[in-house]
């Protein structure tokens, strides 16, 4: 009988095999995050300012789409595992259903709030009409990425995660082409920016479908006759729910960061700017470590199922040490070189002298989390997710804004504005301290009871 790989490869080289196609992806996805904000760059620094203040709505519309996604990916998976074929095809229906609902709230949502969120923030007018000019073309279009995101996670639900990439790369290198055209040709600025974004998702989209109806032979979208099923939507946010949640409380976490920088910092809208920077940046840095963690998940949840804790504990070990080890180059990157990051963007002067050291400052906090990352992804293997959303939520709330609050206050009564900063590092160790409390608690609790080699013991 063929032995399935995540319980017989040797655990290094099974850790890169499930991951690299997956950070490949992930990291097409950090260059046109990054690719895209560096043209805007070229437009004026008001322009990036506007995107980065964008940004939380951004999030907070990827996280709804993605925790669907996640929800629907665990209960059609579930679903085809059990040979259950008319569930699972029922599963991927509700969940095209849900993908479009989301587009409508968002779309919604952006269109008609859309001034009040950026005048919540900035006073700057010209800033807010970019801001909405940018937002209300990216939440209007948002069907596309709502679309893209559940199309590829079918995808990757049935074993077809090497189109999932396809998918990205297309839409990524078609809005790579066509920012310069619409941004400069065209002459329309950030909103030149928002429409590629929104060709190259719908390309994406488009891409995925084909695909799901070409390619993936597992499940059947057939829509004659379709009615929403309450029962399973429950169940698709019953798994979802968690990570539409962590990803709302870093958006929040985004907004009430911005806010704290413009009000108290010195250079106001410049050290928000300086903010959505340190994310474009480090979307190169974290996106392997999250490749990774994704690759890991299913090894942990495969050699827990076989009862062998020898492979389990190797796999955790391995994967903290490799998170860490990324985690390093990127520190040693902000540490060394910020000025030349910050240059990608076309930094001003003002922004080199807030940026630098808010990368330096800020990148001491990825000493820690490399472990909290990869330990988190343990808790999602082990069915303990609430462990990652209960440290997400007391990290961001909790720790990092009240401590960015205090320092900023602090440090505008002092003159030392860069203080705001160590706001990260004082979360980051806070969030460690969480998570090796977690993690000894599910040591004890599932991981200690296991045979050491298996459970032929």
């Amino acid at each position: 009988m063929q032995q399935n790989k995540l319980g017989v490869m040797p655990i290094s080289k099974l850790i890169w095999n499930m991951s690299l196609p997956i950070i490949a992806s992930m990291l097409v996805q950090a260059l046109y995050n990054i690719v895209d904000s560096v043209f805007v760059s070229m437009v004026s620094e008001q322009s990036l300012t506007a995107v980065s203040l964008a940004f939380p709505a951004q999030q907070l519309m990827i996280g709804l789409a993605t925790g669907t996604a996640v929800g629907v990916n665990a209960l059609m998976g579930r679903a085809l595992g059990a040979g259950e074929q008319d569930r699972a095809d029922t599963v991927a229906i509700n969940g095209v259903f849900l993908a479009f609902v989301g587009f409508v709230i968002t779309a919604a949502l952006g269109l008609t709030l859309s001034d009040v969120f950026f005048h919540a923030q900035t006073q700057v007018e010209d800033i807010i009409v970019l801001g909405n000019s940018y937002l209300r073309i990216v939440t209007g279009g948002s069907l596309a990425v709502f679309g893209q995101v559940m199309f590829e996670r079918l995808l990757q639900g049935t074993g077809r995660s090497l189109y999932s990439m396809y998918t990205q790369g297309l839409g990524a290198i078609v809005n790579v082409i066509l920012d310069p055209v619409f941004i400069f040709v065209f002459k329309m600025g950030v909103a030149g920016a928002a429409v590629a974004t929104i060709i190259g998702q719908c390309c994406g989209c488009v891409l995925a479908i084909y695909f799901n109806l070409t390619k993936n032979h597992d499940i059947h979208l057939k829509f004659r006759g379709f009615r929403p099923n309450w029962r399973i939507i429950g169940s698709i946010y019953g798994i979802g729910l968690p990570s539409v949640i962590m990803m709302a409380v870093g958006s929040v976490m985004t907004f009430l960061m911005n806010k704290i920088l413009i009000t108290y910092h010195t250079a106001h809208e410049t050290a928000a700017t300086a903010f959505g920077i340190y994310f474009k940046i480090n979307s190169f840095i974290f996106m392997p470590l999250f490749g990774m963690n994704n690759g890991v998940v299913p090894i942990v949840a495969y050699n827990y199922g076989a009862r062998n804790r020898s492979r389990l504990t190797e796999t955790i070990r391995r994967s903290v040490i490799y998170a860490s080890c990324i985690m390093a180059v990127g520190m040693t990157l902000f540490l060394t070189v910020p000025h030349l990051l910050l240059k990608i963007f076309s930094a001003s002067d003002t922004l080199l002298a807030v940026g630098t050291p808010c990368l330096r400052i800020i990148s001491i906090s990825f000493s820690f989390a490399g472990a909290c990352i990869a330990l988190g992804s343990t808790f999602q293997a082990l069915g303990k997710s609430i462990y990652s959303m209960i440290n997400s939520i007391v990290r961001q709330l909790l720790f990092l804004i009240p401590a960015a609050y205090v320092l900023a206050r602090y440090g505008a009564t002092v003159g030392n504005s860069d203080l705001v900063w160590w706001s990260y590092p004082i979360a980051e160790v806070a969030s460690l301290t969480m998570t090796v409390i977690f993690y000894r608690r599910i040591y004890r609790t599932l991981i200690a009871p296991l045979p050491l080699h298996g459970a032929e013991e």
